[in-house]
């Protein structure tokens, strides 16, 4: 397996390779460091079954792991840093882990969870030892070889863990070895060249979570095209435009709570900074409401490119910028590789323009499975080769797939089938609404009705009457809102997934089913 830091070190040592605020590295410096780790890992006595849990914020240090864990072909675990310690150890447990590389502003929540994962032969801090059974990772990369390790597998191994909306967690596992150089190669040029991603004079913005699998996968295909990688800790509308412009950023990826964040920018603090060189903004992790493509390509251009794809299969389709207006609402045509067939509840293909549930012909860089979940693993399949994540779509005349909304989302009403992401997209459009979700909650009558929950813009309030009678026109009888909540925030996580069962559950309280 090509050591992709090292291949980029050999030509280019002295260029940057990883900025975090007044934190550098060239190549050069990133492939010692990462090679010493790796070394320091084997010392450890690390084998290639071993998962290696990253519980950091965005950082160098998150790099320095994932491409040793590559280098040495072992599995890296990404894990959120916004979970509390009993989560914490579910995650460290499930995952078999045998080395945690966390911050030092974890060093509480590892003191909690330490007792409780006795796998674990190795915990190590960013920066000092917290405790007698903690390492330093300064005092370990110092004694270690700075010389290329002897590989324990082709290729790494990684796990991402899905956002548990339902039950706990589960681990979506590529096993180390699966991707191979073939593999790679393949996926990098069809990412190149889908995306716009223009190789390695490209500069790379990392804003959202690494945690997450959509940045976590452009972060290593900037790694591998050899592009600058800025990394921001955390999110921050205007430092993204004040990046963009010092770093002359190319592209980067935002889920589209984050776009909706960057457009919340007035004109003239936006105008302040020069963007042209932003040529790809990826959105991606939930539906992109057509207003906000709609302000995007006014304000700062035909730049915007949305996937739809999963933890478990990756990219499934993309939407590029020449047909984004002409095709609002769609996630886009198929990436090259990947066959998705819509089937209804009988298992028959559906339709042009009937919604079905979507699925993906397993392909070479689909999960290997869920970690020690054979029945979830079981339960994704429809046959011997195709896998489902559960959402339901709809393909056009042209090619072009619409995902009306997870199936488990679907709202049924007097037994009409009523799907949320349809309306949501319409009440996106509403002046006063800065964010929505849809949900189904009791109705005696008709089983269901269909509930909105509003975060208003600054100064703005909205009644259910307001609401109805902006939207006769846009949205049939059956699929207004009869119910409406206005709320501070809704509740999303930082790769921009709404936790909707938090808003939904209570009403369903005491009752037998939740349709």
């Amino acid at each position: 397996m090509v050591d992709l830091v090292g291949m980029h070190a050999s030509y280019k040592a002295d260029d940057v390779a990883l900025v975090q605020d007044e934190r550098s590295l060239t190549w050069g410096e990133y492939n010692d460091a990462k090679n010493r780790l790796a070394n320091a890992l084997v010392d450890l006595g690390i084998s290639r079954d071993d998962k290696v849990i990253c519980y950091l914020h965005n950082c160098i240090e998150r790099f320095l792991l994932t491409n040793a864990a590559d280098t040495l072909g072992v599995t890296c675990v990404p894990m959120s840093y916004r979970l509390i310690a009993p989560e914490v150890s579910y995650i460290v447990n499930d995952s078999e882990a045998a080395y945690v590389l966390f911050g030092p502003e974890f060093g509480e929540v590892i003191a909690q969870v330490e007792p409780e994962c006795p796998g674990v032969r190795g915990w190590i801090s960013t920066h000092e030892a917290t405790g007698p059974n903690v390492m330093s990772l300064p005092d370990l990369l110092e004694k270690s070889s700075p010389d290329a390790p002897e590989a324990l597998a082709e290729g790494g191994g990684v796990m991402l863990y899905t956002s548990g909306t339902t039950g706990h967690p589960k681990g979506a596992y590529r096993e180390p070895g699966q991707s191979t150089d073939e593999l790679r190669a393949q996926w990098f040029g069809s990412m190149l060249s889908e995306f716009d991603i223009r190789g390695g004079d490209d500069v790379h913005l990392v804003c959202g979570p690494l945690y997450h699998g959509a940045p976590f996968s452009f972060s290593m295909i900037a790694t591998g095209v050899g592009s600058k990688i800025v990394i921001m800790p955390k999110f921050d509308a205007e430092k993204v435009a004040e990046l963009v412009e010092s770093h002359r950023v190319g592209y980067t990826v935002m889920a589209p709570v984050l776009v909706k964040r960057f457009l919340a920018l007035d004109d003239d603090t936006l105008g302040r900074y020069d963007l042209s060189s932003l040529h790809t903004i990826v959105t991606t992790g939930a539906p992109c409401p057509p207003s906000v493509k709609e302000e995007l390509f006014e304000r700062v251009g035909p730049v915007l490119y949305e996937f739809y794809g999963s933890t478990e299969l990756s990219v499934n389709t993309v939407m590029k910028p020449d047909m984004m207006l002409e095709k609002l609402g769609s996630c886009g045509k198929e990436f090259p590789g990947v066959e998705l067939v819509v089937l209804d509840e009988e298992g028959n293909e559906c339709a042009t323009g009937e919604p079905g549930e979507v699925f993906a012909r397993k392909h070479p860089l689909a999960f290997s499975g869920y970690y020690r979940k054979d029945e979830a693993t079981r339960n994704a399949y429809h046959g011997e080769d195709l896998i489902s994540v559960g959402d339901v779509a709809y393909v056009d005349e042209d090619g072009y797939f619409y995902i009306c909304d997870r199936k488990t989302d679907m709202i049924i009403s007097g037994g009409v089938n009523i799907y949320p992401a349809e309306i949501e997209n319409v009440l996106n459009k509403h002046p006063k609404i800065l964010d929505v979700t849809v949900f189904g909650i009791p109705d005696d009558e008709f089983g269901e009705q269909v509930h909105a929950v509003v975060e208003l813009r600054a100064g703005e309030t909205l009644t259910l009457a307001e609401l109805k009678d902006w939207s006769t026109d846009k949205l049939a009888d059956y699929k207004r809102p009869r119910s409406l909540d206005v709320v501070d925030h809704l509740p999303r996580d930082d790769a921009g997934k709404l936790r909707k069962r938090e808003l939904r559950d209570p009403f369903w309280e005491g009752h037998a089913t939740r349709v």
